[in-house]
């Protein structure tokens, strides 16, 4: 009796219709629609990120102008006059020249600073005497402009 085994195996492999297949890469598109969408949302990030910054600034400069507000109503109850547009703000420094009773200005300066700080924009505070009992104190602004909308200003009656 011959017996012989056949050794070969032959499989035919149906495709299942349910199974998935697996990708190995990306493709262009599907990588440049990524790209589209992250520069959309950067843009639209960095635009948000300077209206609060500049918000900040304009905070900040009505914070400071707050504070030289305080330190010349001080001086005024001191020497019973507001500093002159001449003397400015330099005169909550250092006791101005021209007082008629230099006593009267104190022994420390009205501001805790060795200069009045530049405003957020690196520019420098303005200050004017109107009237006898009234002054203003302002900056320009992101643009550096006298007399439009983005001023940072107080006047006092």
């Amino acid at each position: 009796m011959d017996i012989t085994i056949n050794t070969e195996l032959t499989m035919t492999t149906k495709r299942d219709p349910f199974t998935t297949q697996t990708r190995q890469a990306f493709t262009l598109m599907e990588v440049l629609l990524v790209l589209v969408i992250l520069a959309v949302l950067g843009s639209t990030t960095l635009v948000y990120y300077r209206g609060i910054q500049q918000k900040a600034m304009q905070d900040t400069a009505r914070t400071q102008i707050g504070i030289f507000k305080e330190a010349i109503e001080l001086f005024q109850i001191n020497v019973n006059s507001y500093p002159t547009s001449e003397q400015g703000l330099n005169a909550l420094l250092t006791a101005p020249a021209d007082l008629p009773n230099p006593e009267k200005w104190g022994t420390t300066p009205y501001l805790a600073a060795v200069k009045i700080p530049l405003d957020p924009w690196g520019r420098d505070y303005n200050y004017e005497l109107r009237t006898e009992n009234n002054y203003r104190i302002w900056c320009y602004g992101p643009d550096g402009v006298d007399g439009n909308e983005d001023d940072v200003s107080t006047d006092v009656k």
